[in-house]
C-alpha cells in the first residue's frame, strides 16, 4: 500500500488507557506512515495548547490541553490542530474517525478519504453525547468508508451508507497462546486457590454486577478474578465478597499471565443498551489462551461462538452456575481443536491489510474521479476558447 500519506485519527479512547480495536490496527498503520491520534481534551490551568509524544508502537500521540475558562472548545481545538498539522507538514492524509463527536474538528481538512471505524454503538453508552446520534448522521455524510466491529452493528449501520464494512473483532493468537504454558503466575492471582473463573476488561455499566454477586454468594468455593479498571460505575456499588478479587488494570503484555492461571473465562455482561451490538474482542483471545469461555446472550457472541460449539451461553444466576460447571468437567482435548481451527483465520495482521486494501482502492477511485472531473473542466475550456477564436 502506498505510504505518501499520513493517517489522522480522531477518538474517544486514551491511546495508554486499553490496547484494544484501535491500538491493534493503528500501531500496524504506524509501521508505513505517520499516524496522529488525536484524544479527547484535557482540562488546564494554563494557556491552550497541545502536547505530542510518540508511543512504543511508534503512533504520534496527540492531547490538546484546554484552559479552564475557554469559551469555544470546538473551534479552539480545530484551530490548534489545523496548526499543529502545519508545523508536521501533514499536507496528504487521510481521516480516520472512532467518534462521530470529533466532526467539527476536522472541518476545513481536505482528506484523501474519510474512514469511519464504528467499533460500538457510542449513543447507547452511559453518558453519551445527546448530540452523538446527529453527529453520527454528519459524519456518514462525510465519510468515504465505514467499517464497524461486529456483524450486528453492521446489520445497524448497512443501511446508513452505500459502502459499509464489517470487520469484527480480531485476535494476536500468538501473544495469548502464551498462556497455554504452564507458569507460576502473578503474585496476586497465586495465591488464590482453584478453581478460578476470570475476567479481563473495562468494568462498566456494559458489567452484570447482580449476576457476578448472586453466582458468587451461591459458589463460595470458587474464586473469581476480575481485571481491570473501573469506569463511569461507583467503585463502591461494585459486587464484593470473599471470592471476589479485583486486580485493578494490567498491561497487555500482562494478560496471559493471568489467563494462564484461570479454569474458566467469563464474559459477565448486562443486556442492555450499551451491549445491544458489542463484539468483545476479548472472546477470541480467551480462545487462544486455551480456556473454556462462559457468555450471556451477547449476540455477536452467541454468532458465530456459540454456534461452533466455542462457548457457553447463559443468563440467570442458575444456568451461569451450571454452564461454569459444565466448562469444568468438559476435557479440553476437542474444545482446544475446534478453537485453533476458528483462530487460524483470525489475526489482527490480515484485518489490517483487507481494510488497507479498501482504503487503498477508495483513493484511487477518488482520484480517478478528480481526475475525470479535472479533464471534463480543462475539455469544456478548451472548446470555450476554441468558439471564441471562430468568433461564436
Amino acid at each position: 500500500m502506498n505510504s505518501s500519506f499520513d493517517l489522522i485519527c480522531f477518538s474517544h479512547l486514551r491511546w495508554s488507557f486499553v490496547f484494544q480495536r484501535p491500538q491493534h490496527l493503528l500501531s500496524r498503520y504506524a509501521r508505513e506512515r505517520r499516524v496522529y491520534f488525536i484524544e479527547e481534551p484535557l482540562l488546564t490551568d494554563r494557556a491552550d495548547h497541545l502536547v505530542s509524544t510518540v508511543s512504543a508502537e511508534g503512533v504520534h500521540v496527540v492531547v490538546p490541553h484546554l484552559n479552564h475558562a475557554t469559551q469555544n472548545a470546538e473551534a479552539t481545538q480545530a484551530a490548534l490542530i489545523r496548526s499543529f498539522l502545519e508545523r508536521e507538514a501533514v499536507n496528504s492524509y487521510m481521516l480516520w474517525y472512532y467518534t462521530p463527536m470529533a466532526v467539527p474538528l476536522a472541518r476545513g481538512l481536505t482528506p484523501l478519504a474519510t474512514v469511519y471505524d464504528c467499533m460500538d454503538e457510542l449513543s447507547g453508552f452511559k453518558g453519551a453525547s445527546p448530540m452523538l446520534v446527529e453527529r453520527e448522521r454528519e459524519l456518514f455524510s462525510r465519510a468515504d468508508l465505514v467499517f464497524t466491529g461486529g456483524y450486528s452493528l453492521y446489520e445497524q449501520k448497512k443501511s446508513q451508507h452505500v459502502n459499509v464494512h464489517a470487520f469484527p473483532s480480531s485476535v494476536d493468537v500468538p501473544h495469548f497462546a502464551q498462556a497455554r504454558a504452564p507458569q507460576e503466575g502473578p503474585e496476586d492471582q497465586k495465591i488464590l486457590k482453584r478453581p478460578r473463573l476470570g475476567f479481563y476488561g473495562v468494568i462498566d455499566e456494559r458489567m452484570d454486577l447482580e449476576l457476578l454477586a448472586g453466582v458468587a454468594r451461591a459458589r463460595p468455593d470458587w474464586n473469581f478474578v476480575m481485571v481491570g479498571p473501573v469506569v463511569k460505575v461507583d467503585a463502591e456499588s461494585l459486587p464484593r465478597a470473599a471470592n471476589i478479587h479485583y486486580l485493578g488494570s494490567k498491561s497487555y503484555g500482562e494478560l496471559p499471565s493471568y489467563a494462564s492461571g484461570w479454569d474458566v473465562a467469563l464474559l459477565p455482561f448486562a443486556r442492555n443498551e450499551s451491549t445491544r451490538f458489542i463484539s468483545p474482542t476479548k472472546t477470541p483471545e480467551y480462545l487462544a489462551a486455551g480456556l473454556p469461555v462462559v457468555s450471556t446472550s451477547i449476540q455477536d457472541v452467541i454468532q458465530p461462538y456459540q454456534g461452533l460449539g466455542l462457548v457457553h451461553i447463559a443468563d440467570s444466576v442458575a444456568e451461569f452456575i451450571a454452564a461454569c460447571e459444565a466448562a469444568l468437567r468438559a476435557p479440553p482435548g476437542e474444545r482446544l481443536a475446534r478453537a485453533d481451527e476458528f483462530l487460524s483465520q483470525l489475526s489482527w495482521d490480515k484485518t489490517w491489510q483487507e481494510m488497507s486494501q479498501l482504503v487503498q482502492s477508495t483513493i484511487e477511485r477518488k482520484s480517478r474521479t478528480a481526475e475525470g472531473h479535472g479533464l471534463l473542466r480543462e475539455t469544456g475550456r478548451e472548446q470555450r476558447v476554441d468558439n471564441f477564436a471562430a468568433g461564436e
